[in-house]
């Protein structure tokens, strides 16, 4: 993605799992991340979504523009990966292997795109009790083929939800219907589809800013 982009890989339950490690604009190769690291999950692995989706892409330079290592990887059976698709049980399984080895400790952000977002609900819901998560980032966010964990009330200011208002994938009816009993806000992009065709650089600006917004 950019110069300063690391691949590696991790041991994940299903084998070893593809990571590619983007450092915070400015920061030379070796040096220590000044906030943290930011862990960004890809779209369904069935229907072509990797770890180098422009979405996620954007996602990932969000981050490192506001000083966080961005880390991507993808799930099992995807380039790398080892193992094979699991409906988000295995999936949720690399995500936390990912955390787990990449930041064991220290600053810590969630983000996901899509079938990625589902994902790092369920993530966040099960890292929630033991880790200090500083903001989370759910783009297209997919309720439809399995339920999203619902965000805790207490995590909202720290949460942005991200949604085409055309989107034809994940209708924005169903993002409502799953964001309303929380009363969880969602940012709505008029006009936009599934994978923001257009509205990237719209995209990367809202991360931003909510980046660079206090958690109160």
């Amino acid at each position: 993605m950019n110069a300063h982009t690391q691949k590696s890989t991790v041991q994940g339950a299903a084998g070893v799992i593809e990571v590619a490690v983007d450092l915070p604009l400015g920061s030379p190769l070796g040096t220590q991340p000044s906030k943290g690291v930011a862990v960004i999950a890809h779209p369904h692995p069935l229907f072509g979504g990797t770890m180098d989706n422009k979405v996620v892409q954007t996602l990932a330079r969000a981050f490192t523009q506001c000083g966080w290592t961005a880390v991507r990887f993808n799930f099992r059976g995807v380039g790398g990966t080892e193992g094979v698709h699991d409906e988000g049980r295995g999936e949720l399984d690399d995500m936390l292997a990912v955390v787990a080895h990449i930041k064991p400790a220290g600053p810590l952000c969630l983000a996901g795109f899509s079938f990625g977002a589902f994902v790092t609900t369920h993530a966040f819901e099960k890292l929630g009790a033991t880790r200090d998560i500083e903001k989370l980032v759910l783009v297209g966010t997919s309720v439809v083929r399995s339920a999203a964990a619902p965000i805790d009330a207490a995590a909202h200011c720290k949460t942005i939800v991200i949604h085409g208002e055309v989107d034809d994938t994940v209708e924005l009816s169903a993002v409502m219907d799953w964001a309303r009993p929380q009363s969880l806000p969602v940012t709505v992009i008029p006009g936009v589809g599934h994978f923001f065709h257009g509205q990237l650089p719209l995209l990367k600006s809202l991360v931003v800013r909510h980046l660079s917004s206090p958690a109160f």
